[in-house]
């Protein structure tokens, strides 16, 4: 291990003498008052600059009830999604429905650090909130299958902004030593609605109505809407009509439209169209010179770019970044898969979506865990590293998977993957918020979550794209010369229910294509992790301080570079 002492590298060259000019409050501590307010003991009991530990408690349980609602509405749709198709008899709902929340989460996340630093962390949270519930009250009251798109697409959006927002207030008010720990109770908030999302949604659409899932969440949200009202103060921000100025539309369109056409086309080729569809032709060429055009309107022409590309070019940023993005990408590729192994063992839908539970449990568990070592310790690098090596081991266990394997082992495999994504996601958001400056720690998560978001897709995109094509081949090599062979085979591929109608033979045929198929996916997971790791290795650790100017009495900060 290779230690230097260097200043941050976001600090000051040269102390700054303090002269009556000199605000008695850190710059930091000014944005705190000024986005939230304060109370009037600041003193012994305070946790973030200038916030009472008593009023941090209210903030954050009030932005964490918002929390909550985003991970049970992301879920609940993976049981209510064919009865809602079935109702309005349109199957191809089933993939937009998934879609349009997807996507417009996605184009909200990049954009709520800077918005929010120009209109206030209150502002966005309560737009976040109104603009989830209007998507769910629009889902509950649906007549038609349009209509639960656009409410989707709304609960997207809102949700898309709560979880950001709230990730953002973290960093904000809590000092680098102890944010492991709040971020770590943030995720556990979201982990607990995100496990219990598909519980609830078929729990409420066997006992009552698919509808009723939706508009129960609307009393939750109105108390997070009044909680905020009362503890987080309105914004003592000067700027009026000016603040309209600083807002950065051109930068937003263009990352909007580039992550909407990116997301589309990718999200829709091999799912809902062909991959040769013009949709998919058009949206993924368009969407790479929309962002090369957002990337010259950052770096030239925005006074305040939504995404500064120097952030981009932070080494701590960017591996902390592209390690969420290969982790979210196995994830995704996993709960998505895991379920079809389990389905391909013969268990039913409802056993296998509940398969999904030990992984929401220890992902949140891990997570509060990680916060707690780093608040402890101080440090993180090599936990980050235990966490991505622990990454590699679970995907590799989980591509030994045969049809033999005992489903308790493949969910303590899966279980594994948990606590390694759980704990990786606390601990990279902690080394690059830790990695810039306090007012670029917004910018800084924003990006985080926008890999987060492509991430996602892209791991079920790229596990599709393999599993289709080893399963065709596989189908083709084996049954290829049966009279009835393209009907057959297209039977089997889509699907699962299918196979149960087939003779005993042709059964072991298809249960066997699947396992090819599915072990394929697994070994392409491998290959993710490893990136994973490779990326976690440049992530430099900086120390984390308890005060949020990130300074001590007489020292400088320490950086410690492992590679």
């Amino acid at each position: 291990m290779h230690e230097v002492t260097s200043q941050h590298p976001n600090s000051p060259n040269t102390p700054r003498a303090d002269d009556e000019r000199s605000p008695l409050l850190p710059k930091c501590a000014v944005s705190c008052v000024q986005q939230y307010g304060t109370d009037d003991d600041l003193s012994t009991h305070t946790l973030g600059d200038g916030v009472s530990t008593a009023k941090l408690r209210w903030i954050m349980t009030s932005v964490w009830i918002g929390t909550f609602c985003a991970g049970l509405d992301a879920s609940l749709i993976a049981t209510l999604g064919s009865s809602i198709a079935t109702e309005f008899d349109s199957l191809p709902l089933l993939a937009w429905l998934a879609t349009a929340y997807l996507v417009a989460t996605a184009a909200t996340q990049p954009l709520a650090g800077r918005l929010t630093d120009i209109y206030s962390r209150r502002n966005g949270l309560l737009l976040s909130n109104f603009l989830f519930a209007a998507g769910n009250l629009i889902c509950g009251l649906a007549q038609c299958p349009s209509t639960v798109i656009l409410g989707r697409a709304l609960a997207g959006l809102g949700g898309g902004g709560l979880n950001t927002i709230s990730t953002i207030i973290v960093s904000d008010l809590i000092p680098p030593r102890k944010r492991g720990l709040w971020q770590g109770i943030g995720s556990l908030f979201w982990g607990l609605g995100n496990g219990l999302g598909g519980v609830f949604g078929g729990f409420f659409n066997d006992v009552w109505d698919w509808r009723l899932a939706f508009l129960v969440q609307l009393p939750l949200t109105a108390a997070s809407v009044v909680m905020i009202c009362i503890h987080v103060e309105r914004p003592k921000v000067l700027g009026g009509n000016s603040l309209i100025k600083r807002v950065d539309f051109l930068g937003s369109s263009l990352l909007v439209t580039a992550m909407v056409l990116f997301l589309t086309g990718l999200n829709s080729g091999g799912n809902l169209v062909p991959w040769a569809h013009p949709l998919v032709l058009i949206a993924l060429p368009v969407s790479a010179l929309v962002l090369v055009a957002f990337v010259v309107v950052e770096e030239k022409v925005a006074r305040e770019p939504v995404v500064p590309i120097r952030l981009i070019l932070n080494r701590t940023v960017a591996c902390a970044c592209l390690t969420n993005w290969f982790s979210i990408m196995i994830a995704y590729a996993l709960y998505f898969y895991i379920v079809i192994f389990f389905r391909v063992r013969g268990l039913t839908a409802t056993t296998a979506g509940a398969s999904l539970i030990p992984f929401s449990i220890t992902t949140a568990v891990a997570s509060l865990g990680a916060g707690f070592i780093t608040s402890r310790t101080g440090r993180y690098w090599w936990l980050n590293m235990a966490l991505l090596l622990l990454m590699v081991l679970a995907t590799v266990l989980t591509a030994t998977l045969s049809l033999s394997t005992p489903v308790w082992t493949t969910m303590i495999f899966f279980g594994i993957a948990g606590i390694a994504m759980g704990g990786m996601v606390t601990v990279t958001l902690l080394a690059l918020s830790n990695a810039v400056t306090y007012e670029e720690q917004s910018l800084a998560i924003s990006l985080s979550y926008a890999f987060r978001s492509t991430g996602s897709v892209i791991g079920v995109a790229i596990a599709s794209a393999v599993f289709q094509n080893v399963l065709n081949r596989r189908l083709w090599s084996k049954l290829g010369r049966k009279e009835n062979a393209a009907e057959l085979i297209g039977m089997i591929r889509d699907s699962l229910d299918a196979i149960q109608l087939l003779s005993p033979q042709d059964q072991l045929v298809a249960r066997e294509g699947y396992m090819l198929a599915l072990q394929a996916v697994f070994l392409t997971l491998v290959g993710l992790a490893i990136l994973g790791l490779v990326s976690g290795l440049f992530i430099r650790e900086i120390k984390l301080h308890t005060t949020q100017n990130r300074e001590g009495a007489h020292t400088e900060p320490v950086e410690y570079e492992y590679i």
